[in-house]
């Protein structure tokens, strides 16, 4: 199981309610228990066992539901007209192949599927990411150089 799967495995548990997910494979074990308080993954290997905490959702206070609720339905509207372009894997994004060269987008450029639109560096390893759409860009949600995780938004896209 890669590290994906995990990602996608405490996703899922997390959304369902699920108190306890337990899978096992020939070299490989996983369990994932929630209950109200924190969510807590364990996974063991032949190697040394791995465990990490994530903390859930703080509820936010009454007082600014309504605030946060407003602000998400005009994000949500703006958004909806829009293709996002999302990160496949983890690791650290860059606008450009080198620092010396022009970055891949700016906003504004239009894109079409299979065109490299940045680089993401993950084990030392320099993927070219490419469009699945066509469009303009209109906003880029990245700063060059810049950490992201599977599946954050990069560049909002208006279709053509």
């Amino acid at each position: 199981m890669d590290i994906k799967q995990i990602q996608e495995l405490i996703k899922f548990v997390s959304r369902s309610g699920v108190n306890e997910v337990a899978i096992e494979q020939e070299n490989f074990k996983i369990t994932i228990k929630t209950n109200q308080a924190p969510t807590i993954v364990q996974a063991s290997l032949p190697a040394p066992v791995a465990t990490v905490a994530i903390p859930a959702a703080a509820a936010p206070l009454p007082s600014s539901v309504t605030e946060t609720k407003s602000a998400e339905g005009t994000d949500a509207e703006v958004a909806s007209k829009y293709i996002t372009i999302k990160s496949p894997m983890i690791g650290t994004f860059y606008r450009s192949s080198s620092p010396d060269k022009p970055f891949f987008l700016n906003v504004g450029d239009e894109v079409s599927v299979g065109k490299v639109v940045c680089i993401i560096e993950a084990m030392k390893l320099f993927n070219e990411i490419e469009s699945e759409v066509s469009g303009k860009v209109v906003k880029i949600l990245v700063d060059n150089a810049s950490p992201v995780e599977y599946d954050q938004p990069l560049f909002l896209v208006e279709p053509m």
